[in-house]
């Protein structure tokens, strides 16, 4: 693959850690404006080379980084404008709810042990008590005021741990016009209960919400299986892909009449993962309810499945740890073996992977992926039609952490590809860089790029947003 080489143009500085960019045009607008949504709940856009609050929702957003030292996964999380947003205002957020936060799902961190079946197969029992905050999915309206506006509420969900909330995690799907959700599988590590693979379970998904139907419920339940939703709601939501540990959303490109997926997948230990796809066949909430209800197999031909917990990437998931005799190698013990089995030739395999050891040249030790984006423009002739990710933090860059940029391409043979490292020429000098968020324009042909200097949320206004320029 190519070498190539961009440089980083400063947009905005000094704010607080951005969770999502992207643009769209406002009602009775002329141009895209960039829209930066950061983790603590405002949103900002730059008009006319101004920089300016479009909503600030701070008090809805749960109070952050207490009780982990300052370093967060839940806030603001997802911001997806309507596909008419210029004719009808429509836009969507996902977010932690301010005074929601719970004990969490289990006293201890969790870590799976194959000789010990009890770890293998644990529950999630006591769910209105046990668990640690809940995420709200919600409907806004620009007024022709231009003063934002809550419609409705789409999804209450109680989950059960901090972490894996998914960020980027609001969409539209160009091919079905419905929002796309990507949930992360609950959090903790290993999926300690197995949400990722259960149909009934929310979490571990990606799911689509036909934003179109009234449900005529203004406030659901909270929940957390599909089978707890009211029927009117069931009917607006069909299951995409199952198997995902935590995505940093998904993304589409354009290919003749059709569209390639894409989605980065966050590893556990061994390594991250690209998938692409395109032909699936996504599968009614109803439908899986019923085949539970009847204790058969929905029809599961074409339905996407990343693999997780079973497969962690290419890999069967590990347990790691260090060997004995020699303290420069790794152990590694497969944690889920029979699921790993059971899955490995039903899941989809991964368009490209990289590791958190990798030493060869023009690679990265990776840590997590953050974000993933296609690109049409022409301004970067070697990433024409490639695939552009980001990484939070090389492994090797200490004590200056620096995140990382590569980009891989869908193979026409559509067997897996390798991917490069985008050299960058910016000087972060003694401050910590951090790569969180990677967005484009509506046309594909920008990119951008958000930096955080800390990984604690609780450091405030130290994000710069970028755009990747030639």
């Amino acid at each position: 693959m190519k070498k190539v080489k961009v440089s980083l143009r400063p947009i905005v500085s000094k704010i607080n850690l951005p969770t999502v960019l992207k643009t769209t045009i406002l009602p009775g607008d002329s141009m895209e404006r960039l829209f930066i949504a950061t983790q603590v709940g405002e949103i900002f856009y730059i008009g006319n080379s101004s920089f300016r609050t479009f909503l600030d929702i701070r008090p809805r957003i749960l109070k952050l980084g207490v009780s982990s030292g300052g370093y967060d996964e839940r806030g603001l999380l997802g911001l997806a404008f309507h596909p008419d947003f210029f004719y009808n205002g429509l836009f969507y957020l996902h977010y932690s709810v301010a005074g929601t936060q719970g004990p969490g799902a289990q006293p201890e961190s969790f870590k799976p042990d194959p000789c010990d079946p009890k770890t293998l197969n644990q529950r999630w029992i006591n769910r209105d008590s046990q668990y640690d905050h809940i995420d709200t999915v919600e409907e806004w309206i620009l007024q022709s005021s231009g003063h934002p506006q809550k419609l409705r509420t789409l999804l209450n969900l109680r989950r059960p741990f901090s972490n894996h909330n998914g960020v980027n995690s609001l969409n539209f799907s160009p091919e079905t016009g419905k929002l796309v959700l990507t949930t992360g599988d609950g959090g903790s590590g290993y999926d300690p209960f197995n949400l990722s693979q259960d149909d009934m379970e929310i979490f571990g998904k990606i799911i689509e919400i036909d934003v179109r139907k009234n449900t005529n419920i203004n406030n659901p339940p909270i929940v957390t299986r599909f089978n707890e939703l009211p029927t009117t709601i069931q009917e607006t939501i069909t299951v995409m892909a199952k198997g995902v540990r935590n995505i940093p959303g998904i993304s589409f490109q354009r290919f003749n009449n059709q569209y390639i997926k894409y989605a980065g997948n966050v590893g556990q230990d061994l390594v991250e993962s690209i998938f692409a796809f395109v032909h699936y066949k996504p599968i009614p909430v109803t439908q899986l309810i019923k085949a539970s209800f009847m204790n058969s197999e929905p029809d599961q031909e074409g339905f996407m499945n990343f693999g997780w917990r079973g497969w962690e990437g290419t890999f069967p998931t590990s347990i790691i740890s260090s060997c004995i005799n020699n303290p420069t190698f790794d152990e590694k013990t497969i944690a889920y073996y029979n699921e790993a089995v059971t899955l490995s030739g039903s899941r989809l395999q991964p368009l490209s992977s990289y590791f958190h050891k990798d030493t060869r040249p023009n690679k990265f030790g990776g840590t997590a992926i953050t974000g993933i984006q296609p690109y049409m423009g022409n301004g970067i002739p070697a990433l024409t039609g490639k695939v552009v990710f980001t990484d939070i933090a090389r492994k090797e860059s200490q004590p200056q952490v620096r995140g990382a940029l590569a980009y891989t391409s869908v193979r026409p043979d559509g067997k897996q590809n390798d991917f490069s490292v985008i050299h960058t020429d910016y000087d972060f000098g003694s401050q910590s860089a951090h790569y969180v968020n990677l967005g484009t324009n509506l046309n594909q042909t920008r990119l951008y790029l958000g930096v955080y200097g800390s990984m604690k949320v609780t450091d405030f206004n130290q994000g710069t947003v970028f755009e990747i320029v030639p």
